[in-house]
This record gives C-alpha cells, structure tokens and sequence, in this order.
C-alpha cells in the first residue's frame, strides 16, 4: 500500500489519546492549558519541525507532524503534560502516513466524535491551525491537508443527515435534566463556568426547559455578564460559588480550571442536587460522589446515553464515509503529483537541452533549415512525452521506483 509519504526520511505521524480508550481522569492528565499548548509549539519549532499539528479538546489530545519516530511526538506531549509516558502507552495511539491522514478526516468531519455527528470539532481544529501557522509550523502539505478536512466536514454537514437533530454534550445534560428533574421550569440551576460548552448548555436550559431560575457564575465575572445579557440570566459572583450551589437544585460545571473547583464542603447536606461535571479535567471533586444527596455525572456518563437523533445520523455514516474518501482522494492525489513535480521539471529541461543541441547540430548542417518549424514540432513531442510520464506516475502503484527509475535513464539533477 502506498504510503503518500512526502519525505524520504521521516513520516507523518498521528499520535494522541482520545474518550475511546481513556477515561476523562487520564484525558485530564494530558490536557494543555494555552500556556503548555503555546510552550510546546515553540519547542517544536525549535526542533526542526516543519509540520505540525497540536489538537487539545476535552475529548482528546493529539499530536500531528514528520517525524523519524513516533516517540519524537511521544516525549513531547509528555513534556507539557501531567501525564507520563507510560501513562500515554497503556492508553494512547499512533498513526502513521496514510492511517494518520485518515485519522485526521474522521476527527474533523466528526465521525470520531464522543456523540456521533458533532461539528464543534471542526472550529477547535481551525484554531489549532492557525496556532501552528502563527508559529511557521504549517507549511504547504499541512494547508492542503486542513483545507481538503474542512472542504469534506462542510460537504458533510451540507450533503448527508450526520449532524442533523440535535445531538452534543451540552444538548445531552439538558435532555438528562429534563428527563430526571421533575418540574424542572421551577428549579434553581447553577451554571458554573461559561466557556464554549457552558453557553451552549445555558442556551439549551433556556429553550429547552423554559427555567427562569438560571444562575451563572464564572471566574471571570464580566464573561458570564456577556452570555447573561444575551440570554437574560442572573449572574453571581465567583465569591458567592458556596452560597449559591447550597441553594442550587441542579449543578453544571463547564469549566477549564485544572483541578477540581467544587468540593464536598460546598454542598448542602439537607437538599438533593443533581450535579453534572461537563469538565476536562473533571472539575467537582470525586468525594461529592459519597454524599447521599447528591447525583454526580460525568460528561462521559452522558454520552453514553442514546436517543433518536444519534439513530438517525448512524445511517448517513456511509455517506459521510463517500465524501472522505472522495476528498481524501484528491488529497493523496495532489500528494502524489507534487512528490513527482521536481522531476517531470527536470524532465522537460533535460529534452529541452537535447532539443536545442540537436536545433543548433542541424542549423549548422542544412542550409535551408526551417527553424521555426523545427521549433514547433520538437515542443510538440517534449510536451507528448512529458505528458505520457506524468499519467504513468499518477497511475503507478510504485510511484517510488518509477521516479527513481526516470531520474537514472535520463540523469537527471532534480532540485529539493
């Protein structure tokens, strides 16, 4: 199988960990804060890498980029995560080439997603890209390959049923609130934390469950301030967290603290709460589980939960599966072509030299010479031969050899 590496020496690898595999306590050891995220693309840099893509969710930590090994990336993440390696072995994966590129256009287009068909993904991954290119670290191969995994999530989106309905973490701790909290429209909720997550799980309170008993409070005061005034909400201060999860009925906490935030002292012995953690890392510490009155979920408890919409978007997979292999197609394609470019260039300036000391043999030779004829008809078959040798290599399986080959007949000096 070929393995459209573009580089002799190193190939490009996929390494990471992700839900599959580790549970949201190992998720949280290899979670980056921006501070770690920033620090180990600048050593990455400083290492010689050339492409190179940093992906940090709450679902999942990758690594992306041409190495000589895959431990190169390994050590790395290590570096500026809490995790070890071992603790990356017992649950981490690698990718290499062409699987690492198949990889990456199931996480984009969200087939690889905690709940299936969720397109959050594809924006964190455009950040993560601008963050390597704002660090010289996406180069021409790193561009296309993001460009071809939008173009497929896009036509996804547009073209097949797999994110239709709705279906994502946030709509899922509504949909358990709904269904496990009696009359829910009179309760008092508590959101704590209100990054990406925590305003699409507010929203989906304030449609959903018709509640005019919502609180928020976040560490940054003037951010909850933001999302209440679009959503007409009460905002507390982060001060007043123990106050108000005390008379809270239920608890959402979203936020990106790296430690626990909420502990068993601030829960109120005499009133039952439901407290989902929608944190990574988990951020309600795990002795509030022990509490009698207290239900305590996390976000991977949640996604485990099935309804109608997962069904439905389960059987546009295959079309979904149609349109990846269709772009990634294009995208091996266009790996292939600029693999054999630097030679076919040669190529035609090798018979273009042969051409013009032939041009110059006969001008010397035959009075009558019609140059510009000649001229014409020698450009003519340079154009057919170069032509037939670039459809050979696009059609080869051993695109390898048969450059190889071209470059010994013809002694060829091809540039890098």
């Amino acid at each position: 199988m070929t393995q459209h590496s573009i580089s002799k020496n190193k190939s490009f690898y996929c390494i990471g960990l992700s839900y599959q595999k580790a549970d949201a306590t190992i998720r949280g050891m290899f979670s980056l804060t921006p501070e770690n995220k920033d620090q180990l693309l600048t050593q990455a840099k400083e290492e010689g890498f050339e492409e190179f893509l940093l992906i940090s969710t709450c679902n999942r930590t990758e690594l992306y980029g041409y190495a000589e090994h895959p431990f190169q990336l390994i050590q790395l993440l290590c570096k500026y995560a809490k995790g070890s390696v071992d603790d990356f072995q017992k649950v981490g994966y690698v990718n290499k080439n062409k699987e690492a590129i198949e990889h990456l256009f199931r996480v984009g287009t969200g087939l690889d997603s905690q709940i299936l068909g969720d397109f959050e993904i594809i924006g964190q991954m455009k950040q993560a890209f601008a963050l390597s290119r704002d660090k010289g670290l996406a180069n021409a191969f790193l561009e296309r390959l993001m460009n071809c995994v939008i173009n497929a999530s896009k036509r996804i989106k547009n073209e097949t049923a797999l994110s239709s309905g709705a279906a994502s973490v946030s709509f899922t701790a509504v949909q358990y609130i709904m269904q496990n909290v009696p009359e829910v429209s009179q309760k008092n909720i508590l959101l704590f934390g209100v990054g990406k997550i925590g305003r699409n799980t507010c929203e989906n309170l304030i449609k959903h469950t018709q509640n005019k008993h919502i609180t928020l409070i976040n560490r940054t005061r003037e951010k909850a301030e933001q999302v209440a005034g679009k959503f007409n909400v009460v905002v507390r201060d982060f001060a007043d967290l123990q106050t108000e999860i005390s008379k809270a009925d239920v608890l959402v906490v979203a936020t990106g603290a790296a430690t626990p935030t909420v502990h068993k002292k601030f829960i109120n012995p005499n009133k039952p709460i439901l407290i989902l953690d929608l944190s990574i890392p988990k951020n309600v510490a795990e002795e509030v589980a022990q509490l009698p009155n207290v239900t305590l979920l996390h976000m991977d408890e949640l996604s485990k939960r099935k309804d109608e919409a997962l069904e439905r978007r389960k059987e546009a997979i295959p079309q979904a599966l149609a349109i990846i292999e269709e772009v990634k197609g294009e995208f091996f394609q266009w790996v292939d072509n600029r693999k054999f470019a630097p030679t076919i260039k040669a190529l035609k300036t090798k018979l273009e030299s042969l051409k013009n000391a032939e041009m110059d043999f006969h001008r010397k030779k035959i009075s009558d010479f019609n140059e510009e004829q000649a001229e014409l008809i020698s450009n003519r078959i340079i154009q057919k031969i170069t032509t037939q040798f670039v459809n050979h290599l696009k059609d080869t399986s051993s695109i390898d050899e048969s450059i190889t080959w071209l470059q010994e007949v013809f002694q060829l000096e091809v540039s890098a």
